[in-house]
């Protein structure tokens, strides 16, 4: 099966397209989210126009701080918060992709402030996850800063009053990631603090976690992207 890999790189628009149609098929986003993914330049991130039907031509190509290059003007269907992506890559070599969702669960548990325990093996599939208290968009690289400051090491962010980000060394994996992100809260909803998977478990599960996310991926692929 054709597609990136789940550690790969990508370069081309017509990917980063095909994973916003198939985070807005799973329920990730409605009106509002983007995917982005970097290039040896800088990065490109979703137009937003729906997800759902994004293609190549709805992806722009930025420079290194999320700018159009060579000081063209800013397109108007451009992402506000193009920095944050710009600033988490540049604090972040190892991230290669963004998801930037607003899915029900995710939400919740960021408006809570609350990390959701890790009940279920798959949940692991959204790595390690952290929080961020900002309410206002990312707007400027300053802000942006900020927000990758607060997800530092991490996988996942879920924004205290503006959703989640789920980031990957790929497109796939950060695809994945946020799916599984958003399984991971709404497992975890209701649960109290502490439980689930202890550090012995979690290690024993986590064997498996390449090769499952591997798995999801080529089923969201099939599912979401019509991929045969």
């Amino acid at each position: 099966m054709s597609g990136p890999a789940l550690t790969s790189q990508v370069t081309r628009p017509v990917e980063v397209a095909e994973a916003a149609r198939i985070i807005a098929g799973a329920g990730l986003v409605e009106a509002f989210g983007h995917v982005s993914a970097r290039t040896p330049d800088g990065f490109m991130i979703t137009a937003t126009r729906p997800l759902g039907g994004a293609g190549e031509g709805d992806v722009f190509r930025l420079d290194a701080d999320g700018r159009p290059p060579g000081g063209a003007e800013r397109p108007a269907d451009l992402p506000l918060e193009a920095p944050m992506h710009a600033a988490i890559y540049a604090a972040r070599p190892d991230v290669s992709a963004i998801c930037r969702t607003h899915s029900g669960a995710a939400v919740r548990a960021g408006a809570r402030g609350v990390v959701p325990p890790l009940l279920h093996g798959l949940a692991g599939l959204a790595g390690q996850i952290a929080l961020c208290p900002r309410t206002d968009l990312v707007i400027d690289l300053d802000a942006g800063r900020e927000v990758a400051a607060d997800l530092g090491g991490a996988d996942c962010l879920l924004i205290r009053a503006n959703g989640a980000v789920a980031t990957g060394g790929s497109l796939a994996e950060a695809v994945v990631r946020a799916r599984y992100l958003e399984e991971r809260c709404l497992v975890g909803e209701g649960a109290g603090p502490g439980g689930g998977l202890d550090p012995a478990e979690l290690s024993l599960r986590s064997r498996w976690f390449e090769k499952e996310s591997a798995r999801a991926w080529t089923w969201m692929r099939w599912r979401y992207a019509g991929d045969s």
